[in-house]
């Protein structure tokens, strides 16, 4: 395979909309974006993170010496959970006005990036809230420059313009997309992922995995999305098992954040649709709930859904995962292809296994079709996304 002619100890500039610095040692990379940031006339930053990852990784101890040895001074919000509110973003951006950040610094999964990017808009309005940016109050046209520091191979939100935060006292989880937002650099080292958890590693790469399935998929999907969509399922599918039996593989860490960063490409221009707009309410209902196990659960019900319109599309794209898929499969059969290869990798979860009953189908249905930002995806959906549609997956799912 054509792996094995790349050198992954060499680290890779690639230019998307953002400078990725891609490979293993890249956090090394810091040192000359801090230089950059300082030549911009940046000395205060904020750096957004979890509690323990960005130091248990051990990228702290490059950042932070790079912020000094470039006289940059920062303040830490260290308070950014999964699944990121309203009320740490707004906290998060008085800490940083109140200390005149220029820029931030965002290091972890996609939680930090997401929320790390809010706080970059409200840099540049500080009259507004997280509520204002995820209510579509108005529309930003500039955020302060942002750093993404990822630290799991998932979201793709650090190549890409897409953000998402949880308004707890609505339930709503709306997504956002906005030019303004692309990180100026990122930087993807493998050596970085190695200490995530087996739940982790399986739910963040399925989020990879499914954001390519709708980006190939949408009613604004191209060629483009599609030759992604099957490389990065490819990928996926290949390397999942081997990072699952040895964490500290790196040459499987190394393909699972390439898969996860093409695939933030790949939605980027393909959008999301189904599984994404269906996921958001059951983790802004139930805060713990993974974003990754969220959609895992929704899938193989989406794909019975799609199946028939988007076949050739399906039948091309998941042949990695499910070797026996044609065009000829029926829609049922397409769903129990991909239950199986989820099953495969640990995760044969329903919804009725994360504590939601058929009570709550009627609440999850409202919230997919109120929550700002959700019915632009489900407009995209390649087959008519109403209600009873939206209704019908949700119970295939429970």
């Amino acid at each position: 395979m054509w792996e094995k002619d790349i050198n992954i100890n060499e680290i890779k500039e690639i230019r998307t909309r953002t400078n990725v610095f891609f490979g293993i040692g890249a956090i090394q990379k810091i040192e000359d974006i801090a230089k950059d940031l300082k030549s911009k006339g940046i000395n205060k930053l904020i750096v957004m993170s979890g509690r323990n990852a960005y130091k248990a990784t051990g990228a702290w101890d490059y950042v932070e010496k790079a912020l000094k040895n470039n006289q940059i001074e920062y303040i830490n919000y260290d308070k950014v959970t999964p699944n990121p509110t309203n009320v740490a973003i707004d906290e998060a951006a008085k800490l940083a006005r109140d200390f005149g950040a220029q820029a931030v610094i965002a290091i972890g999964g996609g939680s930090p990036t997401d929320a790390g990017k809010s706080v970059a808009i409200l840099l540049k309005y500080p009259d507004k809230t997280a509520n204002d940016v995820y209510e579509f109050t108005f529309t930003p046209n500039e955020a302060a420059p942002i750093v993404a520091i990822n630290l799991t191979h998932g979201t793709g939100t650090e190549t890409n313009r897409f953000a998402v935060a949880t308004i707890i006292e609505k339930d709503y989880k709306p997504a956002i997309a906005y030019d303004c937002i692309y990180p100026m650099y990122a930087i993807d080292d493998p050596q970085l992922m190695t200490k995530l958890s087996e739940k982790q590693t399986k739910y963040v790469s399925i989020d990879a995995l499914n954001h390519v399935v709708e980006a190939a998929t949408s009613k604004v999907a191209s060629p483009y999305t599609v030759c992604l969509a099957h490389e990065v399922i490819s990928m996926v599918a290949k390397y999942l098992p081997k990072a699952l039996a040895n964490p500290e593989d790196l040459e499987a860490r190394y393909y699972l954040a390439y898969a996860a960063m093409m695939g933030g490409v790949c939605f980027d221009n393909g959008l999301l649709h189904y599984t994404h707009a269906l996921e958001h309410p059951l983790s802004a209902v139930k805060h713990e709930l993974s974003h990754g196990l969220g959609l895992a659960i929704l899938l193989p019900a989406v794909v019975e859904n799609m199946w028939e319109a988007k076949k050739e599309t399906l039948a091309h794209i998941l042949k990695p995962i499910a070797p026996e898929i044609s065009t000829n499969t029926t829609a049922k059969e397409a769903n129990t292809f991909v239950y199986d290869w989820l099953k495969s990798v640990g995760v044969p979860n329903k919804l009725k296994d994360e504590g939601f009953g058929e009570n709550d189908i009627d609440r999850l249905v409202e919230l997919a079709f109120t929550t700002p930002s959700l019915d632009g995806l489900l407009a995209i959906a390649p087959t008519n996304a109403d209600k009873k549609a939206v209704k019908e997956i949700y119970e295939k799912s429970l």
